[in-house]
């Protein structure tokens, strides 16, 4: 295939690298943020998973609690 020039007018032309620039940027500010929402969702993921593990602990012990109030009542 042969490469054919192309023939822009000048002020086209800096039009198209301004635009092309300013898509550079607005992609750079999106990985950002997507790297703001990521490093947030881990946060988030790691204080549910605390959650968790303190609600099966209280579950335990009311079960603990349980049977030692069922001991004594027999």
């Amino acid at each position: 295939m042969n490469k054919v020039p192309v023939f822009v007018k000048v002020d086209d032309y800096k039009d198209i690298v301004d635009v092309v620039a300013l898509m550079r940027e607005k992609i750079s500010q999106a990985k950002f943020l997507l790297d703001k929402i990521a490093e947030v969702k881990a946060k988030e993921d790691a204080e549910l998973a605390e959650w968790s593990h303190d609600l099966e602990e209280i579950e335990n012990r009311i079960s603990t609690i349980d049977r030692s109030l069922l001991e004594h009542s027999e």
